[in-house]
């Protein structure tokens, strides 16, 4: 399949099921203003981005779009998009076995304004339907990086804290990737962990939309990977910013 009629599919896939879902009650917009966009420990754009999505959903199929803009002309230039991703995704329980579900799709990332090329992942994961909500999602880039990435993740939601109308989303995800892949994006020769995210937000509701403030706290792990990053000599991020949503 070439790579245009890959985005031919997900666009007739993704308006398909938005005529559905609007119907359902399934659509969420949202956006988020945040300090840096990081992606996978790699500080892409060091300055204020504006990140807006839309995603339909419907029996388990999920259909979204998510930018990234740089508001400041850091990578490109200010109020350009740098990156634009389509994902089509597929969840359920895992049949005949209680709290196990699994997650398969496909991710197709466009770099306009910046003569990267476009590349397609796939993936595959398992979660848990517990406290912690445990996870592992395996991605592979079928394209330009040719290589594996892995991801262990956890979280916990607190509807509200205590008679506050503020709630708590906390998230950890550790990240692997195989030689390949790191080849790929860091211009090293080994597989080793990569990165590591602890995340808090602090949802609450005004006219219908929900508020969520939120940070990061981004590590490089690996000691190729901390020799490779050319941001920070202290392997380490910090992202805050406040996200918005709209569910329909």
């Amino acid at each position: 399949m070439t790579k245009s009629k890959m985005v031919s599919y997900v666009v007739i896939a993704f308006v398909g099921m938005s005529t559905v879902a609007w119907a359902e009650g399934d659509v969420t917009v949202g956006v988020d203003v945040l300090s840096k966009y990081v992606w996978r420990g790699q500080n892409v754009v060091d300055d204020w981005v504006l990140q807006p999505s839309v995603s339909v959903a419907y029996k388990g199929l999920t259909g979204s779009i998510w930018g990234n803009l740089d508001l400041t002309g850091d990578f490109v230039d200010g109020g350009e998009f740098n990156e634009i991703d389509y994902t089509l995704d597929y969840s359920a329980a895992v049949p005949g076995v209680e709290k196990l579900g699994y997650s398969v799709g496909a991710i197709y990332y466009v770099f306009p304004n910046t003569g990267f090329n476009s590349t397609t992942e796939v993936y595959a994961g398992l979660g848990l339907d517990l406290p912690a909500s445990p996870a592992v999602t395996v991605y592979y880039d079928v394209d330009e990086a040719d290589g594996m990435y892995v991801s262990l993740s956890a979280g916990h939601s607190i509807e509200k804290l205590g008679d506050s109308p503020v709630g708590l989303d906390l998230g950890a995800s550790l990240g692997w990737g195989n030689k390949t892949y790191n080849t790929f994006y860091w211009g090293t020769t080994s597989s080793e962990l990569n990165d590591l995210v602890l995340s808090a937000g602090f949802p609450f509701e005004v006219a219908g939309i929900t508020v969520t403030p939120k940070i990061s706290l981004i590590t490089l792990l690996g000691s190729d990977i901390k020799d490779a990053d050319t941001y920070d000599t202290s392997n380490s991020l910090v992202v805050f910013g406040v996200g918005f949503a709209k569910e329909f």
